[in-house]
């Protein structure tokens, strides 16, 4: 076991989410050591009450994760909601709409 985790062999694990723009919420989860992204996803719809979309994705510490790997203690996972424009095409017309207004 882990010198970070608990005596009884559990984990904490921070879940975040932002289920709309400029809206982050926040969660303390403790989990069972060996617990994995699933796990962790599911405890967080319990006592959070979150409805993430289907196509969810998760990262932890920002790097992508896939449902079936473990965390560790002082995790930070992260539910990622898919995004709605390309970032690069978001660029392209905040450029175009500011040369517009420029005479």
């Amino acid at each position: 076991m882990d010198p970070a985790e608990g005596a009884q062999g559990a984990i904490r694990v921070e879940v975040a989410f932002s289920p709309r723009p400029g809206e982050v919420q926040r969660l303390m989860l403790t989990l069972s050591a060996g617990a994995t992204v699933a796990d962790a996803v599911a405890q967080a719809v319990v006592r959070g009450g979150w409805v993430p979309p289907e196509d969810v994705r998760t990262a932890v510490w920002s790097r992508p994760r896939a449902a079936g790997e473990a965390l560790r203690d002082l995790d930070r996972l992260e539910l990622l909601r898919p995004l709605r424009v390309d970032p690069k095409e978001a660029r392209r017309q905040r450029y175009r709409s500011h040369r517009a207004g420029k005479p």
